[in-house]
């Protein structure tokens, strides 16, 4: 009997941990529905690593001491070159997979087809991928940096991910981040949309803000959109500048879009304050747009098209 999907999600949720970047771990799901839609059964088998399972890990094979503690371990080979604070996995930006038996009962480690195949899917929807190493090769291996090194990363930057979801919304094994579940539950209550509040985004997620765009500009501006989910011409139109100061339902939406995109912009409140300005200056500057600060036409555009 072939393992049912839910199951490898779960394994995938449990082995990834807490600690994940919330874009890493939907893309990580994403994939494993993706490879079983095309009869391949692989699951995740690891995610977030604390500094001292990195130490532990690095021990393997080498006589190595960290923070005061021993963690030699010449009894097993040496299976990563990289110390604590040197791994993507201890900020929640790397996975690990392997593929499983049809029954769901073993791990297969043989880097065939199949093999290849999770890692191109893996890589469409912006991993890079272990096995494109020119040295060491890491087969299991799925990483997204957002271009930060670990020297960014240890000062406390945070990348600004993005999800490549084109084919379908996600089915979740179990909650997923409490500010897109919030996000959800506010668009089906304020613009009756009806999407599942799972915490994670998706395309029926981003048809909902659009919906909701497009009823606040009917409206608010007399804009006669069709609402329909559908980031198209007209809607992009039709939209307004927003700036500093502005407030009520289309900035909350600004922010929502913002914080579903990977940039902060603090509490979603319907207030364009200091943190909407900021996380709205550093989108733009990572999608290369006009950086004045102001949500018009470009800004709304590169959100949702």
């Amino acid at each position: 009997m072939k393992v049912a999907l839910r199951t490898l999600l779960d394994r995938s949720v449990k082995r990834m941990g807490k600690g994940m970047n919330p874009v890493v771990k939907g893309s990580a799901l994403e994939m494993v529905e993706c490879a079983y839609t095309e009869g391949i059964t692989v699951q995740i088998s690891a995610g977030h690593r604390s500094l001292e399972e990195q130490a532990a890990l690095y021990g393997q094979g080498r006589v190595y001491s960290y923070n005061g503690k021993n963690y030699s371990n010449l009894a097993k080979p040496i299976v990563t070159n990289a110390k604590p604070g040197q791994s993507y996995h201890n900020y929640g930006l790397a996975i690990d997979f392997f593929i499983v038996s049809d029954d769901g009962k073993r791990a297969i480690w043989t880097v065939d087809s199949k093999w290849q195949r999770v890692a191109a899917i893996g890589k469409d929807l912006g991993f890079k991928w272990g096995g494109d190493w020119s040295s060491f090769k890491d087969y299991p291996h799925l990483e997204m940096t957002g271009g930060l090194s670990f020297t960014q990363l240890q000062a406390g930057k945070e990348p600004h991910l993005t999800f490549k979801l084109e084919k379908m919304e996600m089915p979740k094994a179990s909650k997923g981040d409490s500010h897109i579940i919030s996000i959800q539950k506010t668009l089906n209550s304020r613009y009756k949309t009806n999407i599942e509040g799972d915490g994670f985004y998706g395309p029926k997620t981003r048809s909902a803000l659009i919906k909701g765009l497009q009823t606040e500009l009917n409206k608010q501006y007399n804009k006669k959109l069709i609402v329909d989910g559908k980031w198209g011409p007209k809607t992009k139109t039709a939209t307004v500048t927003l700036k500093k100061g502005a407030a009520g339902n289309i900035t909350w939406i600004l922010q929502a879009a913002l914080y579903l995109k990977g940039f902060n912009p603090g509490p979603l409140d319907g207030e364009f304050g200091g943190e909407t300005e900021a996380a709205l200056f550093q989108y733009q500057k990572a999608k290369k747009i006009t950086a004045d600060k102001q949500a018009g036409k470009e800004t709304w555009n590169g959100l949702f098209a």
